[in-house]
């Protein structure tokens, strides 16, 4: 019996599962996540070789004139050395890993879950997945606060591929769309949209893409050939949140 319970747990039947816990479900980035991993044993023993995390998004990818939506891992955690489980036989393992400070925020389609593998030589791997909500940090906060502030509305956010000039560890750069709505930037803008690049726990670059409103037939021109959107990058450190507002401002009417 032995010999056909290993045959089958080789093909998944009867074989070791896996099960994530989470210590809780909604983060920000740049925090610590803890939980357990639980192994149970299926109907003879194996051998394990590892245990791993790995922290995924989905982003939007454009490839002839379509659009499609990829996945991309962020980061990846083993969390074991090989190790044997028996039948029946229960294991948990502990782990804790950082949140990076570019995992982006699950507003709008962008999907982030945690990955739990396990490598089992000659079987079917089991698998988990694990759904977290990450939701703006204190500086990524106080930036997105201020945009408004100043008369726009988030119109929308999106997880995309980043351009080549933009691309950094990762292929995905998060876009946030904003429209003016009141105040003076109303007549002189169609909208603002928002990047963050490299970012700490307290400094982040921004960078903001400017698009004006067209005036007269020069400007209706530039808008068609995209010339009258303006790129301006710029630092901000937790310091400068008490005037967040200002700074910005200064940054967006130089191109407004």
């Amino acid at each position: 019996m032995s010999f056909f319970n290993k045959v089958f747990a080789s093909i998944g039947i009867g074989a070791a599962t896996v099960d994530t816990k989470l210590e809780k479900s909604s983060y920000v980035a740049g925090e610590t996540v803890n939980g357990v991993v639980e192994i149970t044993g299926g109907s003879t023993e194996q051998s394990i070789d590892a245990i791993y995390l790995t922290l995924f998004t989905t982003y939007i990818r454009e490839s002839d004139d379509k659009k499609y939506t990829d996945y991309a891992p962020i980061q990846k955690v083993q969390i074991s050395n090989p190790f044997s489980v028996l039948e029946n036989e229960k294991k948990e393992f502990p782990f804790t890993f950082t949140l990076p400070f570019e995992t982006p925020i699950t507003y709008g389609n962008t999907r982030v879950w945690v990955a739990t593998g396990v490598d089992i030589k000659n079987a079917v791997d089991p698998k988990d997945k694990d759904y977290i909500e990450i939701v703006p940090n204190q500086l990524t906060n106080a930036v997105l606060t201020s945009v408004q502030e100043l008369g726009f509305r988030i119109r929308t956010v999106e997880c995309e591929e980043a351009p080549k000039r933009f691309r950094g560890r990762y292929p995905f750069i998060q876009e946030f769309e904003f429209v003016p709505v009141n105040g003076p930037y109303q007549r002189k803008l169609d909208e603002l949209e928002v990047m963050f690049l490299n970012q700490t726990e307290d400094r982040v670059e921004l960078l903001l893409e400017v698009d004006r409103r067209a005036r007269g037939l020069g400007g209706f021109l530039a808008e068609a050939l995209e010339m009258d959107e303006s790129m301006v990058r710029l630092t901000i450190s937790s310091s400068d949140v008490p005037r967040l507002g200002v700074k910005l401002q200064q940054a967006i009417d130089k191109f407004a």
